[in-house]
């Protein structure tokens, strides 16, 4: 494996292609407390597409729609229905970055661009990665600007405050079967990753569906990126449903990070974001299973929090419904207390919920 000399400083920011950017940027605001911050479209002097960029803390959403029916976006958005397009990563030099990925095998998407204006430069390349995904390199240290040259700053509070939203803390890929090893060695050969994390279907599975998973991290802690793939069950696994629903592979969620999930959930709840529900004995077996939380467990039980514990610590969890008419992408909320784990102890009761849900869709 090439060594850990392609440096990734962390997320930039996450890109989805949409059908009606405005929509989802108000619902982004509204239901999750982004704030929206820079905006490209025609008043600008673009005039195929539209892009609203919304932060939270450290979070970073971009949502961009075409114009018209023959723009790449749109196509995108027929085949795949509102989706992210790019995980892109903060890079100190983008140049060699992409440089380096490209060398050792990447896929070209996007040759290094220099993009400047009064707030300075900043230089993006980008490299293909599972389906229509890409991955950008983001040099942004000499750029001052809302976002990138040719957006102009947006002031736009979110409707009643933020949620407590902090961080991306991993993104989750969806893949065929026979792929997740595929792409757990390209993050390995490519962008120098490493292995944290190995689950087969032994741990994520219930009595009708399992799958497999394999979770790559940059060694910091920085970027995670877990890899998902479907594996034999009686009935058909929430990846298979995934990967009909997107019309391939893709992210299926993004894991974001709170200080205090009690108040985040609890906000979120309130605003009419919905979550994957637990049945109540779950509750009995979690209190003994993870034992002393700082939290109160009624608090947890009321708002249907999951809890898990390892030898590192503990983190709570939970999980939203899709965002969107299909079934593919949601989110999940996440606080860690010395947890680096993803909540195996938890895997069960999720995946249960998961096919309920399938099983209300008619696709299970």
């Amino acid at each position: 494996m090439p060594p850990t000399d392609l440096p990734l400083t962390g997320y930039d920011a996450v890109e989805f292609w949409v059908g009606n950017a405005k929509q989802a940027a108000h619902y982004y605001r509204s239901a999750f407390g982004f704030r929206p911050v820079a905006y490209a479209g025609p008043e600008t002097g673009v005039r195929d597409r539209v892009s609203y960029v919304l932060e939270q803390r450290a979070i970073r959403f971009v949502f961009t729609a075409a114009l018209g029916p023959d723009h790449p976006v749109a196509d995108h958005h027929r085949r795949h229905g509102d989706g992210v397009r790019d995980v892109a990563f903060r890079v100190p030099d983008a140049e060699e970055a992409f440089a380096l990925a490209t060398e050792r095998g990447a896929a070209v998407h996007r040759e290094p661009e220099v993009l400047a204006d009064e707030h300075g430069k900043l230089v993006v390349a980008a490299i293909s990665v599972y389906g229509d995904t890409i991955h950008s390199f983001v040099q942004r240290d000499e750029y001052s600007g809302p976002y990138r040259p040719g957006y102009v700053a947006l002031e736009q509070e979110p409707v009643t405050g933020d949620a407590g939203l902090e961080l991306v803390d991993h993104v989750v890929a969806n893949v065929e079967l026979g792929e997740m090893d595929r792409w757990s060695r390209f993050y390995e050969d490519i962008l120098g990753f490493s292995q944290l994390r190995h689950f087969d279907d032994e741990a994520i599975s219930t009595d009708y569906t399992a799958l497999m998973s394999k979770v790559l991290w940059d060694d910091e802690g920085r970027i995670k990126l877990p890899i998902n793939e479907p594996a034999a069950g009686r009935k058909r696994s929430q990846i298979d449903e995934y990967l009909e629903a997107y019309g391939g592979p893709g992210v299926q969620h993004l894991a974001l990070a709170t200080d205090d999930i009690v108040s985040t959930v609890a906000e979120l709840r309130d605003r009419g974001v919905g979550f994957l529900e637990v049945p109540e004995q779950y509750y009995a077996e979690a209190r003994e299973r993870v034992g002393q939380v700082d939290e109160r467990w009624e608090d947890i039980e009321r708002l249907g929090i999951l809890v898990d514990r390892d030898d590192e610590g503990y983190l709570l969890q939970l999980f939203t419904e899709p965002v969107q008419d299909r079934p593919t992408l949601f989110f999940e909320i996440i606080q860690r207390h010395g947890s680096r784990g993803f909540g195996v102890g938890n895997f069960k009761a999720l995946f249960e919920a998961i096919e309920r849900a399938q099983a209300e869709r008619g696709n299970l």
